[in-house]
């Protein structure tokens, strides 16, 4: 598997790599290659299942359309069993923190207020046009051109209107709805500095908060306070499978205190 351990990658002789070579490997090599990133390199569980995935798109392709094997051995390739974590999310004394910061400035306020209100992707967030931006719904294009709808709460209408009218002011050339000070469209990296500005002024974790993980508190707080079905909660968070949405569904000790009391039995002979 050309393993050369302890020999860099730019140093390592793969001229000897073709079709030939490939039609070598066998699955107890690949087996010891995986064995080795868990116990020498000391990989995790997802890092080793991507190399999994690598391998076996690359056989796949071989076999279907370059057609240059006749069997696709990653096949009975066995991914490792990756734990579920709950997601890190900010309380609600945290997030209005962040509001609260970041208040005086019309855009920024607007980019928290959407992250915390709408659950956006950064992606989603960086790419908006004004044009997606309605009286009531926010309209998000995904991958493949599919529209997603989300209502705008109180809070979203209101943050958007205030940097709406300063953006008017600004005689921009493009449609993109949050522009930096050159008056081009955000980038991913800049809107992650604008975040961890706010995050440093308000004195939380810079490390563990992200636009994703203000998109996990979104997703959090709607499940735990607004009573949504998980159903509902995939459709807002425009996930394609359920199980990816059942993350959210994460129930603190309170809530669990809460059930447990809620039992018709509890107060027997009390």
């Amino acid at each position: 598997m050309l393993n050369k351990r302890g020999i860099p990658l730019k140093e390592r002789d793969f001229s000897g790599v073709n079709i030939n070579f490939v039609k070598t490997v066998s699955l107890i090599d690949i087996y010891d290659y995986i064995a080795h990133c868990q116990e020498q390199l000391q990989l995790s569980a997802g890092t080793r299942a991507r190399k999994i995935v690598s391998f076996r798109q690359f056989w796949k392709h071989l076999k279907t359309k370059a057609h240059l094997l006749e069997d696709n051995i990653t096949e009975a390739l066995e991914t490792p069993k990756i734990p579920k974590r709950i997601p890190k999310y900010l309380s609600i004394e945290e997030s209005v923190r962040l509001l609260i910061e970041c208040e005086p400035s019309p855009r920024d306020h607007c980019i928290m207020t959407l992250f915390l209100n709408c659950a956006l992707r950064l992606s989603e967030l960086v790419s908006l046009n004004t044009d997606q931006v309605g009286n009531k719904i926010l309209s998000i294009i995904e991958k493949g051109n599919k529209e997603r709808k989300i209502f705008l709460t109180s809070a979203a209408k209101n943050s958007l209107n205030k940097w709406l009218q300063v953006r008017r002011g600004l005689s921009l050339e493009t449609n993109a709805l949050f522009v930096s000070r050159r008056k081009r469209r955000i980038t991913p990296r800049a809107v992650q500095n604008i975040i961890k500005k706010y995050v440093h002024a308000t004195g939380l974790a810079p490390l563990q908060i992200s636009s994703h993980k203000l998109r996990h508190t979104s997703a959090t707080l709607m499940y735990k306070y607004g009573k949504v079905d998980i159903r509902s909660l995939q459709a807002i968070l425009g996930h394609k499978t359920i199980a990816t949405t059942e993350i959210y569904t994460h129930i603190d000790e309170q809530q669990l205190q809460s059930a447990v009391n809620l039992n018709p039995l509890a107060l027997m002979f009390n």
